[in-house]
């Protein structure tokens, strides 16, 4: 009888364990004070974050996910006195979700917050830290962690930066979720961490360089050079080795000039500037000038040279000879081809700053690796020089198409700089529009229809022109209907978002049902959710409404700052069929749980769950779902039967459309065998 006993209370204990196995705890804090002057100290906050998350930075644009801060409660005794400084540099990325670059940390994060005290009998500095963390696959909801430090001035020299440790009751440790929790499984599918994101986005930048070099190889201030240093290394050299030898000098100097370049940027600006840079409205707006004003050089109007000393004086070192003289022939290369490499170069640097770190340099790794390796090859094989093409006009149109490019990406910076100062000028619509216009230009050009200042006269049109301004045609004719609400997604991540739009349903289309969603008629306390489809944002009148139309609840447990509910509204509900069912078999329940509207004092509580403060509706509803599912990542979606009991197995972040639709079958059939 005991040991049925103890096998009772073990199963107990296990179900409790287990209940509780999904509530996710991914950042932990701790907290501490060093002084740095005799009436300032540096209050420390230090993250340590779990394998596969990120923690959301300090700085984020406004209408993105939550950004972290380290905020102090309301005293007389202390008040903060300058900006939140974040260690290491946070990894930025453009998310193609949100439709705006995001900044985060892995692994680990350090924020410092200078304060200062107004008196010296201060002995403790109370806050709270916000935050948000999130995955590839589920983002949690914004947090607090209560912080109480204390100073204890005898063990501390106050003007010699002694440290300052934090009450043990209120480190954080005991203020976080005391219930025990594990990871929750999730698919292995897309689950990479920050770092891994951060060293694919090296590469792609790598290979984007690359891709540029090879295309600054096809110009004409580059191609005419390759046959004419290539013969004047094999005729001036004694052996082929000799020459062979050269040529390679020769190459490793052009790779050694371009990133010395890049490293020089690293170094000026350093990567939390490029950063912060990469998202500042003022400096995009520099830099699609920048573009515009390359993209017309292009085109003929100008070019733009550096000055005739430069390469005179490059010219000279060249003639010295030896390892110098290759070194200095490089570097005349470097200069006189800067009218067609400059731009492509400048704009390779500001998308790397904007990944950060040594993105740059590896950037003009890529880009001088591709323009160096001809040189080498054809040197080491003479022989190859016969098989490459005449220089002719196609070199100038080489250029021109380029500067369609540039033109087209100047857009791109524009609409960050619009989007952040909310002018709403360079809608969605309007960008397209722009796009389509310049796209199909470069269209007509490539068939010999426009005609630029440099171009020659064409008697007729080569085949391979042709079958690329057939190409440029079918692009711009799938980018039409972007103007009337089509995805597009070929080009996601450049035009501006489908809700910063002159109407979030397509040119011409002011309702839902016009734009393809469901035409429904509204009940009190329901709004158009994602994709059109009718929802509730308040669990208990959703569940009035669904007993009084004899339909199942469908929670959806949200997040503004959500990537992946984005991703799954915009993959998934926006099926024909998943969207028919959403509005006419359920009642869906979007139930947000970052809202930060403030609950009446009467109805703040603190958890029995967690011990936290419930402060506000996202506070609610984020201790909603954690008594109740145990769980608290987003998205996250659950159908209840009308008794408020689940109909079949939640389900998480998934976008198999077919699967989904499985699901809400399942839940509707069982919905239906509940009402027999």
């Amino acid at each position: 009888m005991k040991k049925q006993n103890l096998l009772l209370i073990l199963l107990l204990f296990w179900s409790a364990f287990s209940a509780y196995s999904q509530v996710l705890e991914p950042v932990k804090w701790s907290f501490s004070v060093r002084s740095i002057s005799d009436t300032d100290v540096e209050v420390i906050a230090e993250a340590t974050i779990d394998e596969g998350w990120h923690l959301y930075s300090v700085n984020l644009p406004e209408d993105g996910p939550v950004p972290t801060s380290v905020n102090l409660v309301s005293s007389d005794d202390f008040e903060p006195i300058g900006e939140i400084r974040e260690e290491p540099a946070p990894v930025t990325k453009f998310d193609n979700t949100f439709k705006m670059e995001l900044s985060w940390f892995s692994n680990t994060a350090k924020l410092t917050l200078p304060v200062r005290l107004k008196s010296s009998d201060v002995h403790v500095i109370e806050g709270y830290v916000e935050f948000m963390a999130c995955d590839d696959e589920q983002c949690l909801p914004p947090d607090r962690i209560d912080f109480s430090l204390t100073i204890d001035k005898a063990g501390v020299d106050i003007g010699g930066g002694g440290q300052v440790t934090p009450t043990a009751a209120t480190s954080g440790k005991d203020q976080q979720i005391i219930v025990q929790k594990e990871t929750v499984e999730v698919s292995e599918k897309g689950d990479v961490d920050s770092e891994e994101v951060g060293e694919r986005g090296n590469w792609a930048i790598f290979w984007i360089s690359f891709l540029g070099g090879l295309a600054a190889l096809l110009t004409p201030c580059v191609f005419p050079m390759i046959p004419m240093t290539v013969s004047f290394f094999t005729k001036q050299s004694k052996t082929k080795a000799t020459g062979i030898r050269n040529a390679l000098l020769y190459g490793i100097s052009i790779i050694v000039i371009y990133v010395i370049l890049g490293t020089v940027v690293t170094a000026l600006f350093g990567a939390d500037v490029l950063n912060k840079l990469s998202t500042d409205p003022w400096f995009n707006l520099f830099f699609a000038a920048l573009l515009i004003i390359f993209a017309v050089s292009f085109f003929g109007a100008f070019e733009i040279v550096l000055p005739s000393s430069w390469v005179s004086a490059a010219d000279k070192g060249a003639d010295k000879g030896g390892l110098l003289g290759i070194f200095f022939m490089a570097f005349t290369l470097a200069l006189v081809s800067f009218s067609c490499t400059g731009p492509i170069v400048g704009t390779l640097i500001v998308q790397a700053a904007s990944v950060g770190g040594m993105a740059p340099v590896i950037g003009m790794l890529g880009f001088s690796l591709a323009l160096a390796l001809p040189f080498t090859l054809f040197a080491a094989f003479p022989g190859w020089l016969n098989s490459l093409p005449k220089s002719g006009s196609w070199l100038n149109s080489v250029k021109v198409f380029l500067g369609f490019l540039e033109l087209a990406f100047a857009f791109k910076f524009l609409s960050i700089t619009d989007m952040v100062l909310g002018l709403h000028i360079l809608e969605r619509e309007v960008f397209i529009a722009i796009w389509i216009t310049i796209f199909g230009a470069l269209g007509f050009y490539l068939m010999g229809k426009i005609r630029l200042p440099h171009d020659s006269p064409m008697e007729h049109l080569p085949v391979s022109r042709m079958m690329l301004g057939l190409v440029v045609f079918a692009f711009t004719i799938y980018m039409i209907p972007g103007l009337w609400g089509a995805p597009v997604n070929l080009i996601s991540g450049f035009p501006p978002p489908t809700n910063y739009a002159e109407s979030p349903y397509g040119v011409g289309n002011r309702t839902p049902g016009s734009g393809g969603a469901p035409a429904v008629s509204l009940s009190e306390d329901m709004h158009l959710g994602p994709q059109g489809i009718p929802a509730f944002i308040d669990y208990d009148k959703a569940l009035a409404y669904a007993k009084q139309v004899n339909k199942p609840l469908l929670l959806d447990f949200t997040g503004k700052g959500c990537t992946n509910c984005r991703k799954m509204e915009d993959a998934v509900w926006s099926d024909p069929t998943v969207k028919n069912m959403l509005t006419n078999d359920f009642v869906l329940t979007s139930l947000y749980v970052d809202f930060r509207e403030e609950l009446p004092e009467e109805e703040k509580y603190v958890s029995p769950v967690t011990g936290k403060k419930i402060r506000t509706v996202g506070n609610k509803w984020s201790d909603f779902q954690i008594s109740r599912f145990q769980k608290n990542s987003q998205p996250h979606y659950v159908i209840l039967g009308l008794d408020e009991e689940k109909l079949v197995p939640d389900r998480g972040y998934n976008t198999d459309i077919e699967a989904y639709l499985n699901w809400l079958k399942r839940g509707l059939s069982a919905f239906e065998e509940q009402q027999e």
